[in-house]
């Protein structure tokens, strides 16, 4: 159970934070500091923003579950994928130059994940 938490935790994540750069890089540059009036009103209005908070939702309430039944040393170390995963995904879905040092510090997280889910 604890492997289908993690993947509900990393996965929604993922798709949340793509969903959300990919629709800011939309938005523009024109873009001012809305009010809560004009937030609500983005969201409403592009359907990626309203499914990535559903995406943060799931990931939110998995964790809880998660951390019920094992311990936080294990849950939040692991959960890191999601930042091996982004780096992965922001190179292929949103064209991102990924540099040495970042993969290289996306490949020591992953081994950090392997450690700790042993």
């Amino acid at each position: 159970m604890r492997w289908v938490l993690l993947g509900m935790i990393v996965l929604p994540t993922v798709a949340a934070d793509i969903l959300q750069s990919r629709e800011m890089r939309n938005a523009g540059d024109g873009a001012t500091a809305p009010g809560l009036a004009q937030v609500l009103a983005l969201i409403g209005s592009r359907a990626n923003l309203a499914l990535a908070i559903l995406c943060m939702a799931v990931s939110f309430f998995a964790f809880l579950a998660l951390v019920q039944t094992e311990p936080i040393s294990f849950a939040v170390p692991a959960s890191a994928g999601s930042f091996v995963l982004e780096t992965v995904l922001a190179k292929l879905l949103l064209g991102e130059r990924i540099a040495a040092r970042r993969a290289a510090g996306a490949a020591l997280v992953s081994c950090g994940i392997l450690l700790v889910a042993r």
